[in-house]
């Protein structure tokens, strides 16, 4: 058991931040390691940029919202992004590198925005060197080195059964995943009861989505499709834990 424990921190660390999806009713979050991955793809798309080290933020701790639902452990909550990135440039393309990076920024916040549904405000760059034509490809080859952790199959009881045929009924959605409890539990049941409410049953659902859908309205799908299964229809929140690219 410890060893399954310590094998469960060393992946959810490797998904970095769980962002927030949309607005505070949309109960809708996504890893931080998964929307890299589409503003990578996004980026290769620019020509003589280069992309570096990414990561995602809250662009204002003080200016967030709580969410409708209870949101994942360690999530962030519903409030604007800030997309901090290092970039190189090729020289051979001879263009201006603030216009360079302004393509890049473009690029990145579209990205994070009409794929994803993330509320971007901030895309900060910084350009860390500079390169020759020739060295081009060996950046390329070293960004398609990257290889994804396999991912252990879920488990899944009576009620999580039903909410998870009613998820995979959701265009967009590739299949279930079980990262964030490390214990292969891709639907997740408990009871919540707020300071004046009778406790409530509440669904968290892990899943990776396809890349031909936004990911914030296939969330929104599943969080409708996953309450109607069960009688008591409970509160749910999603979180995207991979897109296929």
């Amino acid at each position: 058991m410890a060893d399954q424990w310590t094998r469960a921190v060393r992946r959810q660390l490797g998904f970095g931040r769980l962002l927030p999806l949309g607005g505070p009713r949309d109960g809708a979050w996504i890893t931080e390691k998964a929307a890299e991955s589409v503003l990578r793809h996004a980026a290769r798309h620019v020509p003589g940029a280069h992309l570096g080290t990414l990561r995602l933020a809250l662009a204002d701790p003080d200016e967030t919202h709580e969410p409708a639902v209870p949101p994942p452990p360690s999530a962030l909550p519903p409030g604007p992004l800030r997309i901090n990135a290092d970039f190189t440039a090729t020289l051979a393309t001879g263009e201006p590198l603030p216009a360079l990076a302004s393509r890049l920024r473009t690029a990145l916040a579209e990205a994070a925005t009409e794929r994803l549904g993330l509320t971007v405000t901030e895309v900060d760059l910084r350009v860390t060197g500079l390169l020759e034509e020739g060295d081009e490809t060996d950046v390329r080859s070293d960004e398609r080195q990257q290889t994804k952790e396999p991912e252990p199959e879920p488990t899944l009881e009576d009620d999580e059964s039903r909410v998870a045929a009613a998820a995979l009924t959701v265009p967009g959605v590739a299949r279930l995943t079980g990262t964030l409890a490390g214990l292969g539990r891709a639907v997740h049941i408990e009871e919540h009861s707020g300071e004046a409410t009778l406790p409530r049953r509440h669904v968290r659902v892990e899943l990776e989505v396809h890349a031909d859908r936004r990911a914030l309205e296939v969330a929104r799908e599943v969080r409708e499709a996953a309450s109607d299964a069960l009688p008591d229809h409970p509160s749910v929140a999603v979180l995207i834990t991979g897109v296929t690219v």
